[in-house]
């Protein structure tokens, strides 16, 4: 298991759950509820900063056939800008699956005895630490971190951007 701390994001229309790891990655824990679009991505920049975040886990909802649909197609366009706004910081942005995430989220807060609007305000968070926990479990069994990494566009997943030699 690597060590450092995962950024665990379950990105909706609205809002932006998210969740943080511990350093030896063994237990996710909620963070805060992103309020979706100006800012969003300064804000979730902020964060991996602040924690010195190794790994940014963005959830990939896929159908239970494990197809993917418009809902994944939204969350791959995040992606690809959040991969450049997280740029230079060192972390590293994945894709992990989610299937099931807000579900499991909506019954764990359900059992705690959360209704109505107290449970909206923090289902996003309790969804990204679904998917963020779903995803150190994952590493701790497999011995590989999880999901599809997100490059920039004019890198390739194996490309080291340290090897650049700054061509003239």
């Amino acid at each position: 298991m690597r060590r450092g701390r995962r950024l665990g994001v379950d990105v909706g229309d609205v809002r932006i759950g998210v969740a943080l790891s511990d350093p030896d990655g063994l237990i996710a824990t909620p963070v805060e509820t992103v309020a979706r679009g100006r800012g969003d991505l300064a804000r979730l920049r902020e964060l991996v900063v602040e924690h010195e975040v190794l790994e940014v886990v963005l959830g990939l909802p896929r159908s239970l056939s494990g197809g993917e649909g418009p809902a994944a197609a939204k969350a791959r366009t995040f992606a690809d800008t959040l991969v450049g706004a997280v740029a230079g910081t060192g972390a590293s942005l994945r894709l992990c699956d989610e299937r099931l995430s807000t579900v499991s989220a909506e019954n764990v807060l359900r059992q705690q005895g959360r209704k109505g609007k107290k449970r909206r305000a923090v289902v996003d968070q309790a969804a990204a630490v679904v998917i963020l926990q779903n995803a150190l479990d994952t590493e701790r069994a497999t011995g590989r971190p999880p999901g599809e990494v997100v490059t920039l566009p004019d890198q390739g997943p194996d490309r080291d951007p340290s090897s650049d030699q700054g061509e003239s």
